[in-house]
């Protein structure tokens, strides 16, 4: 399969997942990195960064970088993802930084970094495999 651009990223997340407002700033080369504009809907009390949005962009940046290699494999699946909060986001925009350390016939695997707009210190650290389906 030919391999995927950012702006063809972004188009099959906006026509698979409409609603995730998450934006695909590059692709390539075992590698993606993406942005969500960080809104009131995004926070836990106490104004930081809920974890499960962060979850989110741990899955979503592995999912555009494999998607940036292989094409547009839709129903390729997470099977793990591992995730350590280190340290409490900004409630501002969040940025994850996927990046391939496997990518065979069956199984993708890599680490994801996750960033508050403005910091580089990592917020969070996550690692991912996901199940390729046959082709």
């Amino acid at each position: 399969m030919a391999n995927m651009t950012a702006s063809a990223l972004q188009a099959f997340l906006d026509g698979h997942f409409p609603a995730s407002g998450i934006e695909v700033l590059s692709a390539g080369g075992m590698r993606a990195e993406i942005m969500l504009p960080v809104g009131k809907q995004h926070l836990r009390p106490g104004g930081s960064v809920s974890g499960p949005v962060m979850m989110t962009l741990a899955d979503t940046a592995m999912y555009m970088a494999i998607l940036a290699e292989l094409g547009p494999v839709a129903m390729a699946v997470t099977s793990s993802l591992n995730i350590n909060f280190l340290r409490r986001p900004d409630p501002v925009d969040m940025f994850a930084r996927a990046e391939l350390f496997k990518l065979g016939k069956r199984l993708a695997m890599g680490e994801v970094k996750i960033f508050s707009r403005g910091s580089d210190d990592m917020v969070a650290h996550a690692t991912c495999t996901y199940s390729i389906p046959p082709v």
